[in-house]
């Protein structure tokens, strides 16, 4: 299975790495067949037009060089945009943005985006 250098190079060097101080709101998610896990955590702000934005953010995850790579991608495609245009990255934008993943390694892309979901649903839901 090879991955591509900016697999390798968010796994190596991920990117937001560690848990926020006093977060608005947490997203956790796993894979029990693989073991994987991914904590998203998110600061939420404001905007000029008010819109709620994605001020900051940070992971913790337990994995594989894949689902480490693809949280840390994650983190660097939603850090600063609205809540909604953060809720349109898909998986496959992620694989790509990563220079692609081994089909057996795809479903890293789908829990990172399921973390985030569900770290914005917590926000919402507060």
């Amino acid at each position: 299975m090879a991955y591509s250098n900016k697999v390798i190079d968010h796994f190596r060097n991920p990117r937001n790495y560690g848990e926020l101080e006093n977060p608005d709101c947490i997203g956790e998610t796993g894979n029990p067949v693989c073991g994987d896990v991914m904590k998203i955590f998110l600061k939420i702000g404001k905007n000029e037009k008010e819109e709620e934005f994605i001020e900051d953010i940070s992971f913790l995850t337990y994995g594989c060089a894949a689902a480490i790579a693809t949280s840390s991608m994650l983190t660097e495609m939603v850090k600063g945009k609205t809540i909604e245009d953060a809720l349109k990255v898909k998986e496959k934008d992620i694989a790509d943005r990563l220079g692609g993943l081994p089909t057996i390694k795809m479903h890293c892309s789908v829990l990172a985006t399921k973390a985030l979901k569900e770290a914005i649903d917590d926000y919402r839901t507060k």
